[in-house]
């Protein structure tokens, strides 16, 4: 029986550090029948000229090229020219082991599922690399309750068929950092057949050349607005969760995220993150000097901290 096409999606921007081995990434996997259509999103390095160039060697690449927009509208325009009946996303600075795509796929088959996942690891540019992380299998518990805790894979992590894609409408635009959460959250409206690879298959890399994670308090409160939306637009899917957990999941999340940065001195995203626990009302007395302290003019509250810490 003949392979069925996956259709890779990679939006790049400014990726010439990274994009050759991501293109050899995908063309060296052993599942063999991929096409890949990868995008620049208003490149000004030579990012279009490696596609150029690699799609004379890979005929299976479609290079395409668009004024910046970034990467979400950049994998839609990229969705338009897929011809697979399964998707994959891959950005350009990621890559995977060479057996990803085969083994996500034929965990799909085997599992009769409409999506298939996998562990990662985080790989740190000048620093250590983080563990190998297996996620739990969401299938077998309350899919509901765990994704609204966070983002349950990154954005190269999955294998989905194209119907499901095409069902939740691709990627939305409106909460910019936290669109691969929203976009998985999306998908859990629409199915739960799914199934885990527990073997750590994808690779992310954190840099600092512009990643849209980099800013922590923006991809918080974008977070939160996923998670809250999804709860107002699909109330019968988390009606079995208290209303309690509910409002921990959503604005409890911020006040812990805030404290994480806090004491890890990121105090431009402690003190927009603490600011906004005021504005969502979830906050005890205990918290009240963090909170107070927020309110400080920016440079203020920083010298302040500065000065603790020097002291």
């Amino acid at each position: 029986m003949s392979k069925p096409l996956i259709s890779v999606i990679i939006p790049c921007f400014n990726a010439e550090a990274y994009l050759q081995g991501a293109l050899d990434c995908v063309f060296g996997q052993t599942f063999s029948n991929v096409e890949l259509i990868a995008i620049d999103d208003g490149s000004s390095d030579k990012t279009f000229t490696i596609l150029s160039a690699a799609s004379r060697k890979y005929p299976a690449l479609v290079a395409l090229q668009q004024a910046n927009q970034g990467p979400y509208p950049a994998r839609n325009a990229a969705l338009t020219h897929a011809k697979g009946d399964y998707i994959a996303f891959l950005d350009a600075d990621d890559y995977w082991s060479p057996d990803c795509l085969e083994k996500l796929y034929r965990a799909l088959l085997t599992g009769n599922a409409d999506l298939s996942y996998c562990g990662w690891q985080n790989i740190v540019e000048n620093g250590e690399d983080g563990p190998p992380y297996v996620p739990p299998a969401y299938e077998s518990d309350d899919i509901y309750r765990a994704f609204l805790k966070g983002c349950p894979w990154p954005i190269h992590a999955a294998l989905i068929k194209r119907s499901v894609v095409d069902r939740v409408g691709g990627f939305s635009t409106r909460c910019f950092s936290s669109m691969d959460y929203d976009f998985w959250i999306r998908v859990s409206a629409v199915t739960q057949k799914m199934i885990r690879v527990p073997e750590v298959l994808a690779f992310y890399r954190w840099h600092q050349r512009g990643q849209i994670s980099s800013v922590k308090w923006r991809q918080v409160l974008d977070a939160r607005q996923v998670k809250t939306d999804f709860i107002a637009q699909h109330p019968e899917l988390v009606d079995h969760i208290p209303a309690q957990k509910l409002h921990e999941l959503t604005n409890g999340y911020v006040l812990k995220q805030a404290y994480t940065a806090f004491w890890k001195r990121d105090l431009v995203s402690a003190q927009k993150l603490f600011r906004a626990c005021w504005r969502f009302g979830f906050a005890n007395l205990k918290d009240a000097k963090y909170i107070l302290l927020s309110f400080l003019p920016t440079s203020f509250f920083q010298t302040m901290i500065r000065f603790v810490d020097r002291n």
